[in-house]
């Protein structure tokens, strides 16, 4: 199997009816709750092999993982083969112990293990530690050496936002193409399907500090799309040092400061380096209804969900260790035409729950998709972890570290009360910020409603970094929706961080 012949497979499943991946299970299996399917283990012994560095280890199918994925392997030379269900080759937990399943039960997806150069002398010869999953719809996630799981990639985002729903394409199968012998590059092929789209993928997925996956797609529709997301990330944000954001929602009762696995969306546009702009916005968690915010930059030098409070102390969570969740950064390939014309769109969801991923960001298009018209992705997904990193553009470029708000009243108190006046207090870190007071450096800010005041721009002696305080005070009357806020460093009129982007 090549990517080619994957591709010319995906435009004639997209000339034919759509058929669903099958999702009939025996009843032992579609019965399991979470513990149940959570006992189900795969035997590392019975791992497969990719070289003498990676290895893969398989999913059951049961509980929510119901649709069957097809595994091969691609080896060096010779035609690719499928890799057969036996349920030998799992521990089935006690409640499935002793039964065993059809050959033709497939699998829910799998996981790569890669033998990291750093691996702990009291971890076994030959140990390979697991950094990627490929489980449930085109959803994967990465990890660095040294991190845990959190936000996940997809492989396409269909509607989402839209009033009629979202559409979750699958990834229907998979090759796992067997590396040259001492490559540390591992190539995964896979096949995805929809009723809206068939489509070939290329993951050229390299390991370590941060780990790096190169994505090469060919995408055929069956239908017009309208609202179709390019290189899309999934994440959660509940609370943050922001609180949960937006205007008026109840502070959530828990002894954790921050919970999520994002804590902002990052934006860079601008082909000429002089002129880069970087656009910093703060998640936000506690509105009424969902809401979907655009970032037009033209052209797109990349954008990610990060999570950049990478201090223990900020999330006290022993067990989750939200300070070493990764961020993604996508990287758009400036030859390509796909996420030449268009926008970054945040879709956020209300949410009380820490399990429910209510962040989704996504390039999309400005044309929609038509069928008959194939559309040619190529992006790269690097892992992010403390910044400033060579993958984000314009890294002299100082960025934003925490935004915090608090009553303004306190200060200059009005009769009556306006409890809507905000102080706005935003810090900066970045090797472009002189090292001492400068008065030299000024704050630029806007609002696209209600009105700034005093904007003061500090050197942090603690801190080493910047910090900026302005007062926003309310329109009359209120608008029913969010304010967008915006403040940057800037020093002769040159700027020297990103732009802060927070809606209020």
């Amino acid at each position: 199997m090549t990517f080619e012949a994957l591709a010319a497979e995906a435009a004639g499943r997209a000339a034919a009816p759509y058929v669903a991946p099958p999702e009939d299970l025996p009843p032992a299996l579609a019965g399991l709750d979470y513990d149940g399917y959570r006992a189900i283990t795969f035997r590392a012994a019975e791992s497969l092999r990719l070289g003498p560095l990676f290895s893969a280890q398989l999913f059951h199918r049961g509980f929510l993982q119901r649709k069957r994925v097809a595994l091969h392997l691609q080896p060096l030379d010779g035609p690719a083969r499928p890799i057969p269900y036996e349920s030998r080759l799992f521990d089935l937990g006690p409640r499935l112990a002793g039964q065993s399943f059809a050959p033709d039960l497939g699998f829910a997806g799998f996981r790569l293990h890669y033998a990291f150069p750093d691996t702990p002398a009291w971890r076994p010869k030959g140990f390979q530690e697991e950094f990627l999953v490929f489980l449930g719809a085109s959803y994967f996630r990465l990890r660095a050496a040294g991190q845990e799981y959190g936000l996940s990639a997809r492989g396409l985002a269909i509607g989402t936002g839209a009033a009629e729903g979202e559409e979750f394409p699958d990834f229907v199968a998979h090759w796992l193409c067997e590396p040259e012998p001492g490559a540390h590059t591992l190539t995964v092929l896979s096949l995805l399907d929809s009723p809206s789209v068939a489509g070939a993928y290329r993951f050229a997925i390299s390991p370590g500090d941060p780990a790096r996956i190169a994505v090469t797609a060919a995408l055929h529709p069956r239908v017009p799309i309208g609202r179709m997301g390019l290189a899309p990330l999934t994440s959660m944000f509940l609370y943050g040092e922001n609180g949960p954001g937006a205007r008026g929602a109840k502070p959530f009762d828990d002894f954790r400061p921050q919970v999520h696995d994002s804590d902002g969306l990052c934006v860079a546009s601008g082909a000429d380096p002089a002129r880069r702009d970087r656009l910093w916005r703060p998640l936000v968690n506690g509105r009424r209804q969902p809401q979907i915010s655009a970032f037009a930059g033209k052209p797109l030098a990349g954008f990610g969900l990060l999570q950049r409070e990478r201090n223990f102390a900020a999330y006290l969570d022993v067990e989750a260790r939200q300070e070493a969740r990764p961020g993604l950064w996508v990287s758009p390939d400036p030859t390509g035409g796909a996420f030449a014309a268009g926008a970054v769109q945040l879709y956020e969801i209300p949410s009380v729950e820490e399990y429910m991923d209510n962040i989704v960001a996504a390039f999309v298009p400005d044309t929609p998709a038509q069928p008959g018209t194939a559309l040619h992705l190529a992006y790269g997904l690097t892992t992010v972890g403390a910044e400033p990193v060579p993958a984000i553009p314009e890294a002299a470029l100082a960025r934003v570290i925490s935004t915090r708000f608090g009553s303004a009243e306190r200060l200059r108190p009005l009769t009556p009360p306006r409890p809507e006046r905000r102080l706005c207090v935003i810090d900066f870190a970045g090797p472009s910020l002189p090292a001492g007071p400068d008065d030299a450096v000024t704050a630029e800010v806007s609002a696209s409603a209600g009105t700034l005041h005093e904007p003061v721009s500090n050197f942090v002696p603690q801190t080493g970094g910047w910090r900026i305080y302005v007062e926003w005070r309310p329109p009359e009357p209120m608008p029913a929706g969010d304010v967008v806020l915006r403040a940057r460093l800037v020093r002769g009129g040159v700027p020297l961080s990103e732009t802060w982007d927070a809606a209020v």
